[in-house]
């Protein structure tokens, strides 16, 4: 059986993508569905100044708005219907995994299979409404509190002005909340993921002709840019050879009897990715970084001294913003990771068909070895994901580098066009076993 898998994955090519039409639907409906997202983040919120807007914007960029904007597609320099993007959502997930982790009725509730599931995404889409909203009413006021040199960013400020911004972005972030689902059930890949990626990539044209024209200028030289240059081939080979690496551990079936013909037992391997929570973490801890620091990014001027010196110290490449980015990265690595993959059930899934672990007993000992391996290639996976999303922060630092494509935009867009890439390849695998059923079919009725 497996010989035959691999023939099959060495005979899917693209060419068959043509012949594979449900494979053709999904893909058509995911571009369909991203061009629709980039459309929402060109139309702009109601009663906003687009000049003096853009005036704000370029004093109080440099810092985490920039992150915020970069993962928003630009949806907020424009301040569009989309500025908050899909961040309430993920601040939600977030609260909802931790409740999970901390909550006996969560954790109950998890264990419940379809039904529990389909329970704790509704309450998430609640959980994201309530913070979609109570950022929308704090975007609302801090946008009617902001001065240019011509004047209010808000035209018409008042009541009507915060009631209507709240319908607004809130509506935004449910119709993407919405579309990322659509994505996910009807399409190819994660629909979030996609999102995020989908916006990284439509900014990418522009800060790369920004970064030509500041090499143009004279402020890097041409020896500079092609270490740049290099610097972003060597992470990004970093990153795909990090996410295909696994620790495969061998399990070994015993000899069972078919009838009267006694089968052979049979070795397989359970496969531990070195980087098992993939793209979570640096999603995660950018989204808990933003949530504070937004508010503070637009209320800083009223907000005294302490919130002033906290938005410096939280600015890119400060030490503190260092370390508790690379900190939560770490956290959630390991969270996530635990969420994934419990090695008592594995260990008991094990058990129940009769694999074992060489040189391990089964049950509690297995578990136990289990999560020893998984703990050991989790430090390298963390260690791996720091790296990479703080390698462009000690740059900046050193070398005051202003970096839109970080390692945390590498990480996501290759990561992302890894699995999208993988997903397909399996849908064509299935397209080609499927007609090679539906020839055996013939052949015997022949």
């Amino acid at each position: 059986m497996a010989s035959a898998v691999e023939q099959l994955a060495k005979n899917a090519n693209w060419g068959a993508l043509a012949k594979a039409t449900d494979l053709k639907k999904r893909l058509l409906f995911v571009m369909g569905a991203l061009l629709v997202y980039r459309l929402g983040t060109y139309i702009p919120i109601p009663g906003i100044d687009p000049t003096v807007w853009n005036e704000i914007f370029t004093q109080k960029s440099g810092g985490l708005l920039d992150v915020f904007n970069m993962f928003s597609g630009g949806a907020l320099s424009r301040m569009t219907i989309f500025a908050l993007n899909i961040m309430p959502y993920i601040s939600a997930s977030i609260i909802m995994q931790l409740g999970s982790a901390m909550s006996p009725k969560l954790e109950a509730m998890k264990k419940e299979g379809e039904m529990g599931r389909m329970k704790i995404n509704q309450y998430t889409r609640y959980l994201t409404v309530l913070l979609a909203t109570v950022q929308a009413y704090g975007l609302a006021v801090g946008l009617e509190g902001m001065q240019g040199s011509a004047g209010s960013a808000v035209l018409d400020p008042g009541l009507f002005f915060r009631i209507q911004t709240i319908i607004t972005i809130v509506g935004g972030t449910i119709f993407i909340m919405w579309l990322g689902e659509q994505i996910t059930a009807r399409g190819i890949g994660n629909g979030i993921s996609l999102i995020i990626f989908a916006g990284i990539v439509a900014e990418l044209p522009r800060a790369f002709a920004s970064t030509l024209e500041l090499g143009r200028q004279g402020t890097f030289s041409g020896g500079t840019l092609i270490l740049l240059a290099g610097l972003v081939i060597g992470v990004i080979a970093l990153i795909v050879f990090m996410e295909r690496a696994q620790r495969r551990v061998v399990v070994q079936y015993p000899k069972r009897q078919v009838g009267r013909q006694m089968m052979a037992g049979e070795t397989n391997h359970i496969p531990l990715k070195l980087n098992t929570a993939g793209v979570i973490p640096p999603i995660f801890a950018s989204s808990l970084l933003l949530l504070p620091m937004t508010i503070i990014g637009f209320s800083g001027a009223e907000g005294g001294d302490f919130t002033a010196g906290l938005e410096q110290f939280l600015q890119h490449g400060q030490p503190v913003y260092m370390i508790l980015y690379g900190s939560l990265i770490a956290f959630f690595c390991f969270f996530y990771t635990a969420i994934v993959f419990n090695p008592e059930e594995n260990a008991e899934m094990l058990r129940k068909y009769g694999g074992f672990i060489p040189g391990i007993r089964p049950g509690k000992n297995t578990a136990d070895h289990l999560d020893y391996i998984l703990t050991r290639v989790s430090v390298i996976g963390a260690a791996y994901l720091v790296f990479v999303c703080l390698l462009p922060e000690f740059l900046i630092s050193k070398y005051n580098m202003p970096f839109y494509f970080g390692g945390t935009s590498l990480l996501i867009v290759v990561t992302v066009t890894l699995d999208t890439v993988a997903q397909i390849h399996s849908h064509l695998i299935a397209h080609q076993y499927e007609g090679l059923m539906k020839k055996a079919k013939l052949g015997k009725r022949r």
